[in-house]
């Protein structure tokens, strides 16, 4: 393609609205555009990354043994209240009336629409195992769109749903699916983890998230130094510890009421009595469907509420309000306790860690006042204790025992063993060889196409601009002539042109009139893999060739510019 005739809006200036730097490189080299806060158009660079990494996808899917096909966008509401995700799946499901008034979504994932397609087709099992799968465009509506495509409100992705007749079956097309994730991200070029994770609202067990490594990355990664154990931290399992006592202190002492003006969160309890946060236990209200909560964690750790929604297994969590508290605790929020609490109305539910806590601090359910030397089981009783809280880097690998590290991450996909919770729901049955009715075993597997490309992008970039790996890049080789006007420079740059496309490659043709300086920025910053710059040395028979990814220069004469480009390539991919 020649560069003059091709539409690459490049910027000079970083858009006020991009925060990180795939965000800025993508908007400034001209692969995207913001229509609106969570949408964007993909111009044309951008959009021949997309269809190389969607053919990657496709050629490692038909691989193993998935069908494409293409499912409609918009859904009627009756499929999503089916499976009771019409109210549980929340804000984020775009929703729309028809001039019937009838109710539909613009689908953010397509677990129903499928589900309902096979459940009237499938019937025996002898027409199992399938996998179909799909790219197609989704939308969600995020609360807070950002970081251009890695968190949009309409996105590009592949979804695949593998149908069983057992836990068997779905245990192989579960492991098809995770190794061709694996040859996809490895051919995108990218350094990336595959991590136990949590279902969220999809739903299902055994699900592992795909994570590109990178600093901005939006989820973090909790790994073992010692073993492969890996995984979200919303996933994460934390080691169970018994430690009796805590460290240094004696025997319990008779509690005690103290008056805490003003003293209300973790770090001002600490200093007013002068102690670890380790001695508080921090009282936390949740309301998991119509149950409430009060979760108990040491001072120094997080609840983590997903794990507090599992545990219940609820379909949606959120903080009680201030005026649920006044009501069930009689306080502000800020002095809540465990002691003397109304069992009746809340469960009491106590993170492992606090089992063993002596002599601790916590709230005495009234206005400016703690209790100090609160003890488990003298002082209050708890009705269950789980693993409600964030793994640290000071626990323990619950694997091995070994070293726990954090590392930041960016979602590129996700694999899921849904079971049944889809086809019981939908009525998705089939005969087995006894003629029995019997339920289909289903499984989830997701990519997400525009967020893997900037995924690719933020990994890959200098200051200068993003480094595209040969297998996803726009063009393989950008050609630049120095000087247009000089006939010698432009009559090889239109022969070398036609030859290196002649060979398969794809080239950029920069035949523009622009100073030298201008086509090198450019360049640098669209990030195509390889650079033939000709400029004064054509009058010596050479002509130069540059890698983007590490600078590397090499001059070649013409005569053996193709022989030596292969070796190149070679090299490359």
């Amino acid at each position: 393609m020649k560069q003059s005739r091709m539409f690459i809006p490049t910027l000079r200036e970083v858009p006020a609205e991009a925060e990180i730097a795939s965000h800025q490189l993508l908007l400034r080299a001209g692969f995207i555009r913001q229509l609106v806060s969570g949408v964007y158009t993909y111009l044309p660079l951008g959009y021949r990354v997309l269809r190389k990494i969607e053919q990657i996808v496709r050629e490692e899917m038909n691989r193993a043994g998935a069908q494409e096909l293409l499912m409609p966008a918009i859904q009627p509401a009756e499929l999503w209240k089916e499976t009771g995700r019409w109210d549980a799946y929340g804000p984020e499901l775009m929703r729309l009336k028809d001039r019937h008034d009838r109710d539909f979504v613009l689908g953010p994932t397509h677990e129903e629409v499928i589900t309902s397609l096979v459940r009237d087709h499938i019937n025996t099992y002898k027409k199992l195992p399938l996998n179909l799968y799909q790219i197609q465009t989704k939308y969600r509506d995020e609360v807070r769109p950002r970081f251009g495509v890695l968190r949009s409100r309409e996105f590009i992705m592949k979804d695949a749903y593998s149908f069983d007749v057992d836990r068997e079956g779905l245990d192989k097309s579960f492991q098809a699916m995770y190794e061709a994730y694996q040859h996809i991200f490895t051919r995108c070029g990218v350094d990336f983890r595959a991590v136990e994770a949590d279902a969220g609202a999809i739903g299902g067990s055994d699900t592992y998230e795909f994570m590109v490594l990178s600093d901005v990355g939006e989820d973090t990664i909790a790994y073992c130094r010692e073993c492969s154990y890996s995984a979200n931290l919303e996933k994460a399992e934390v080691r169970v510890k018994e430690t009796g006592t805590q460290e240094g202190v004696e025997d319990p002492l008779p509690l005690e009421k103290v008056h805490t003006p003003d003293a209300r969160t973790v770090e001002q309890i600490r200093d007013f009595f002068n102690i670890s946060e380790q001695q508080i236990i921090k009282s936390l209200m949740y309301k998991v469907d119509e149950q409430y909560v009060l979760a108990l964690v040491r001072g120094d750790h997080e609840l983590n509420d997903l794990k507090l929604k599992n545990l219940f297994g609820g379909n949606v969590i959120e903080m009680a309000t201030d005026r649920d508290v006044q009501t069930l605790m009689g306080t502000p929020t800020g002095f809540m306790g465990p002691v003397d609490v109304n069992r009746d109305k809340i469960k009491v539910v106590a993170d492992h860690a606090v089992k063993y806590m002596v002599n601790a601090v916590t709230g005495a359910n009234e206005q400016d006042y703690h209790y100090q030397n609160v003890n488990v089981e003298r002082d209050f009783t708890v009705d269950q204790y789980a693993d409600i809280r964030n793994i640290t880097e000071k626990d323990q690998c619950p694997k091995c025992g070994g070293e726990i590290a954090f590392a930041r991450g960016i979602e590129v996909g996700h694999v899921f063993k849904l079971g049944t919770k889809y086809s019981e729901a939908m009525g998705a049955k089939f005969l087995d060889e006894n003629g029995k009715e019997q339920v289909m075993i289903m499984g989830c597997y997701g990519i997400g196409i525009s967020r893997t490309m900037q995924a690719v992008a933020e990994q890959r970039h200098d200051e200068d601009g993003i480094q595209w790996p040969w297998t996803v890049a726009p063009f393989h080789i950008h050609l630049i002539p120095v000087n247009v006007k000089k006939d010698i420079q432009r009559e090889t740059a239109e022969q070398l042109y036609q030859k290196l496309q002649d060979e398969g490659y794809e080239v950029l043709f920069d035949d523009r009139a622009e100073r030298a300086g201008v086509k090198f920025k450019d360049s640098d910053l669209i990030g195509i893999p390889i650079r033939i710059t000709i400029g004064g040395k054509i009058e010596e028979g050479l002509v130069e060739v540059k890698l983007r990814h590490n600078g590397e220069v090499y001059e070649i004469p013409v005569e053996e510019l193709l022989t030596r480009l292969n070796k190149i390539v070679a090299d490359l991919i």
